[in-house]
This record gives C-alpha cells, structure tokens and sequence, in this order.
C-alpha cells in the first residue's frame, strides 16, 4: 500500500496472548502494514506476528522476514503461520506502470500459492472500492456484492481487479484456504493517491452535469477492519469507509476551494492528452471517479459489529491539513514557482490549453 504514517491505536494492549492466530503482515515496513503490524503485535488475541517487506522496519516485538514478496521461498518463511495479509503493493503514482503491474500481480500470485503450500487458512487481501466502477446509474451506497464494473483504464484499478481474480480463484485452486478481500473508499492519512491529488488543485474541478459522491476511509478504520479481517470476524468481500456521503456542493463548502466547471469533452479529452503525453501521472479514467458516485454500504463490516471512528467531515479535514501547501492539477504536482507564477485558475487552464494546442499540431501535421 502507500505510506501512511497515522496513530492508529489498538483498543488495549497486553501480553502476548499464548493462543490466537499467527499472523504475518507482507509490506509491513511502511504504509498501513506497518501500521496492522504495530497493531497486531499488542493485540491481546494474536499469538504472534511476522513481518514481511524488502528491509526491516520499526515494529517492536514481530519477527521479522526480509525478502521480496514474489520470491519463491516466501513459501518456507510462511511455515506456522494462520493468516496473511497482503498488503505488499507497489501503488506509488510515480512508479513506471508496467513494472509495477507486473510487482503487484506476481507478489500475489506468489502470496496466494506460498500460503497454499504452507497450510495457512486465511489469506487477506486489500483492494479498493474503486473496483466497483464510478458509474452515473449506480446505486448509492452499493451493496457489496454489486457487479464489478470497473475497467482498467484509472490508475492501478487493472492491477486491483487482477489481484481480485487471483484471490477468487485461489480458493479454487487449493480448498481449505480462505480469501477475504477489503476494499477500502477513498484511503486518507499521509497517502498520495490521484483522488487525495484532486484536493490538491487550486481549483476543484468538476465535469459539467456530473454528481460527484465522496466518501473517505481513514487508515485508523481500515486497520482495524483488516483486524476484524485477520481474527475471523468478517469473511469474503467487503467495503471500508466512513458512514454516508459528502455532495460536491458540501466539499466545496467544507474545503472553502472553489470549483472549476468545465464540459465533459474538455476535460476528459485534455486529461487523456496530458497522460499520453507523459505530462501527468493521472489517465483520464481517473476523472471519472471524480464524476459519478462509488459510494459504499460497508455493511457487512457494520453486521458484524465494527464501525468507523472517523467521519467523511473530519477525514476531509485532516486531508486538507496534509495537503495544504502542495499543488497539483490533474494529478501533476507543480513547484511552488510554477504555482506561483500561473496563479489559481491558471494551472488548469495552461494544462488544458496545452492538449487543445498539441492537439491542433498534430492535425496540421496529419498524425
């Protein structure tokens, strides 16, 4: 996962428990895995915690393994162990798409079969709600057994839903082992993703006749669903998030950030040229998320007893707080000097000039 830095708190912290599950925790040295880590180890229902990640981190009292997630022989450092989370993904904006496509599926895979070969019975897996699709006739909130509707064209969503298929699969594949999956709404608390990127612009754009829906899950609730998770309390496929929605109008309002309000053709096509052009990080399908409700139940979480401790009000804020002094515009982040120097409006407006003129060169040119 991204590298969160929060204060996630276990509700009580004793002894090492002498029965329990053995849990190992894969991308523990960062992000919210360490922060699973740090919660499982004073856990007074674990019995043990093994931390896995490419070099060592500060989780006092698990034992660590430090090696790649796609080597083979992860398969013997699993040996004892009762359940695995995942969360050993490489989902760093500024990575090079194909490598980490190709990281994140292999770790998986590697994962999902290492801990067939090592007896575990659970494997627990975090994706995103992104998967269900941003979609202007979906139902708000989503039952989390709506379809997938997803595609691949926002950043990392093809690698999510592949690591979907690989865990559905995977108990088909070797009977007796569980695949629960998490899907997180938007993750907040020191991630840097396209959607906490949005919040970041000098203006909120907005895509003329869409009906954007927010809905945020801090990093303290989605440790503690991945809790639930590793002791058996919830199994299958769920959503994480704080209860209800924000409309569009109550961000602006909330933020106190202006919107810019551009039509459809506009904005997808200059978001489209810009990422092909090598001039963001963001692809065009990453708008659309910021254009139609994804907005989830979670009630399965709920049924089972868990609840947020955040609210989509206080997770916005600490956004804003993490994000303040930073600039960025559709998912490009300027210097200090280039914000400066195109002023609030002007950053948007340049980008989206930009396309229109390359645009034109290249039909001069018949490309």
């Amino acid at each position: 996962m991204s590298s969160p830095e929060s204060s996630v708190r276990p509700e009580r912290s004793s002894s090492r428990a002498a029965s329990g599950p053995v849990v190992a925790v894969t991308g523990a040295a960062t992000g919210v895995g360490r922060l699973l880590a740090l919660r499982l180890v004073e856990s007074g229902q674990v019995k043990k915690v093994v931390a896995i990640d490419e070099r060592r981190g500060d989780v006092p009292g698990a034992t660590w393994r430090v090696l790649d997630v796609r080597d083979p022989v992860i398969a013997e450092r699993l040996r004892g162990v009762d359940v695995v989370v995942h969360l050993g993904l490489d989902l760093d904006l500024e990575s090079d798409p194909k490598a980490r496509t190709a990281f994140n599926v292999r770790g998986t895979q590697t994962v999902l079969t290492a801990a067939a070969a090592a007896g575990v019975r659970r494997v627990v897996l975090c994706t995103s709600a992104m998967v269900y699709g941003a979609e202007p006739d979906n139902d708000i909130p989503l039952a989390e057994d709506a379809p997938l509707r997803a595609t691949a064209e926002a950043s990392f969503v093809g690698d999510l839903l592949e690591i979907e298929r690989l865990g559905k699969r995977a108990p088909r594949a070797h009977p007796g082992l569980n695949v629960t999956i998490l899907r997180p709404a938007v993750l907040v608390g020191g991630t840097d993703t396209a959607l906490t990127r949005y919040f970041e612009s000098p203006r909120l754009l907005v895509v003329a006749g869409s009906r954007p829906c927010w809905q945020f899950c801090h990093v303290d609730d989605l440790v503690t669903a991945l809790e639930y998770a590793v002791l058996e309390k919830v199994d299958g496929e769920m959503a994480v998030g704080c209860d209800g929605w924000l409309e569009q109008e109550e961000v602006e309002e909330l933020s106190g950030i202006r919107r810019m309000e551009l039509p459809p053709a506009i904005a997808l096509g200059a978001a489209s040229r810009l990422h092909r052009l090598g001039l963001t990080p963001s692809p065009a399908g990453d708008l659309t998320y910021t254009m139609h409700p994804w907005v989830v139940s979670g009630s399965r979480l709920h049924e089972a007893g868990w609840r947020p401790h955040w609210t989509n009000e206080e997770v916005l804020a600490e956004l804003l707080e993490e994000v303040a002094g930073r600039n960025s515009v559709v998912g490009r982040r300027l210097g200090r000097k280039d914000a400066a120097t195109l002023g609030a409006a002007g950053a948007t407006v340049a980008l989206v000039g930009t396309a229109a003129m390359v645009r034109r060169v290249r039909k001069r040119r018949g490309l």
